[in-house]
Protein backbone atom coordinates (compact mmCIF):
# COMPACT_ATOMS: atom_id res chain seq x y z
CA UNK A 1 0.00 0.00 0.00
CA UNK A 2 1.24 3.53 -0.53
CA UNK A 3 1.67 6.31 1.50
CA UNK A 4 -0.22 9.25 0.57
CA UNK A 5 0.88 12.36 -1.40
CA UNK A 6 0.35 15.35 1.43
CA UNK A 7 2.90 13.29 3.70
CA UNK A 8 5.93 13.45 1.02
CA UNK A 9 4.94 17.20 0.25
CA UNK A 10 5.00 17.56 4.00
CA UNK A 11 8.66 15.63 4.30
CA UNK A 12 9.62 18.05 1.55
CA UNK A 13 8.82 21.06 3.05
CA UNK A 14 10.50 20.15 6.45
CA UNK A 15 13.46 19.33 4.68
CA UNK A 16 13.66 22.92 2.84
CA UNK A 17 12.87 25.00 6.26
CA UNK A 18 15.92 26.51 8.09
CA UNK A 19 16.78 26.24 11.44
CA UNK A 20 16.52 29.49 13.24
CA UNK A 21 20.41 29.44 13.86
CA UNK A 22 20.85 29.08 10.22
CA UNK A 23 18.20 31.57 9.16
CA UNK A 24 20.32 33.64 11.75
CA UNK A 25 24.19 32.50 10.42
CA UNK A 26 22.96 33.24 6.66
CA UNK A 27 21.46 36.71 7.82
CA UNK A 28 24.68 37.93 9.00
CA UNK A 29 26.51 36.91 6.21
CA UNK A 30 24.33 38.40 3.74
CA UNK A 31 25.04 41.95 5.99
CA UNK A 32 28.66 41.09 5.69
CA UNK A 33 28.79 40.86 1.96
CA UNK A 34 26.50 43.70 1.81
CA UNK A 35 29.09 45.87 4.27
CA UNK A 36 31.74 44.97 2.29
CA UNK A 37 30.97 45.14 -1.47
CA UNK A 38 28.26 47.17 -1.14
CA UNK A 39 30.01 49.69 1.01
CA UNK A 40 32.75 49.92 -1.13
CA UNK A 41 30.81 50.65 -4.24
CA UNK A 42 28.82 53.22 -2.37
CA UNK A 43 31.81 54.61 -1.51
CA UNK A 44 33.55 54.53 -4.70
CA UNK A 45 30.48 56.40 -6.81
CA UNK A 46 29.98 59.12 -4.10
CA UNK A 47 34.00 59.49 -4.21
CA UNK A 48 33.92 59.45 -8.16
CA UNK A 49 30.83 62.21 -8.09
CA UNK A 50 32.41 64.22 -5.47
CA UNK A 51 35.61 64.40 -7.89
CA UNK A 52 33.86 65.90 -10.45
CA UNK A 53 32.03 67.84 -8.71
CA UNK A 54 33.94 69.68 -5.97
CA UNK A 55 34.39 73.24 -6.72
CA UNK A 56 37.99 73.43 -6.31
CA UNK A 57 41.37 72.34 -8.28
CA UNK A 58 40.96 68.79 -9.85
CA UNK A 59 44.31 67.77 -7.11
CA UNK A 60 42.09 68.95 -4.14
CA UNK A 61 38.67 67.71 -4.77
CA UNK A 62 40.06 63.84 -5.53
CA UNK A 63 41.98 64.40 -1.78
CA UNK A 64 38.85 65.41 -0.67
CA UNK A 65 36.56 63.30 -1.75
CA UNK A 66 39.31 60.10 -1.19
CA UNK A 67 39.47 61.15 2.68
CA UNK A 68 36.03 61.57 3.05
CA UNK A 69 34.88 57.59 1.15
CA UNK A 70 36.69 56.46 4.45
CA UNK A 71 34.05 58.30 6.72
CA UNK A 72 31.28 57.20 4.10
CA UNK A 73 32.52 53.39 4.01
CA UNK A 74 32.38 52.99 8.09
CA UNK A 75 29.15 54.99 8.19
CA UNK A 76 27.81 52.56 5.56
CA UNK A 77 29.22 49.56 7.37
CA UNK A 78 27.43 50.70 10.59
CA UNK A 79 24.28 51.39 9.13
CA UNK A 80 24.15 47.66 7.35
CA UNK A 81 24.44 46.03 10.97
CA UNK A 82 21.96 48.62 12.19
CA UNK A 83 18.74 47.91 9.83
CA UNK A 84 16.39 45.80 11.01
CA UNK A 85 16.68 43.15 8.24
CA UNK A 86 19.15 42.35 5.33
CA UNK A 87 17.04 43.23 2.35
CA UNK A 88 16.82 46.29 3.79
CA UNK A 89 20.51 46.88 4.14
CA UNK A 90 20.87 45.60 0.70
CA UNK A 91 18.36 48.02 -0.64
CA UNK A 92 19.72 50.71 1.44
CA UNK A 93 22.95 50.66 -0.51
CA UNK A 94 21.80 49.91 -3.91
CA UNK A 95 19.35 52.02 -4.64
CA UNK A 96 21.67 55.15 -3.74
CA UNK A 97 24.37 53.21 -5.48
CA UNK A 98 22.16 53.05 -8.87
CA UNK A 99 21.32 56.88 -8.42
CA UNK A 100 24.80 57.88 -8.16
CA UNK A 101 25.57 56.27 -11.01
CA UNK A 102 22.97 57.15 -13.15
CA UNK A 103 23.94 61.17 -12.07
CA UNK A 104 27.76 60.26 -13.44
CA UNK A 105 26.50 58.98 -16.20
CA UNK A 106 24.55 61.88 -17.06
CA UNK A 107 27.30 63.70 -16.38
CA UNK A 108 29.51 61.68 -18.68
CA UNK A 109 31.79 61.17 -15.86
CA UNK A 110 31.45 57.09 -15.97
CA UNK A 111 33.02 54.92 -18.44
CA UNK A 112 31.68 51.89 -18.79
CA UNK A 113 33.92 50.87 -21.83
CA UNK A 114 37.02 48.84 -21.19
CA UNK A 115 38.67 50.20 -24.18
Amino acid sequence: MQAPAHTETTEKIALLRLSAGAVYCLGVASRSVAAIVGGYVLAALVTMLLSVSLPMARSEAVMTATLLSFAIYTCAVMWVFATRSALRAWLGLLIPAAVIAAILQWMDALSWSLA
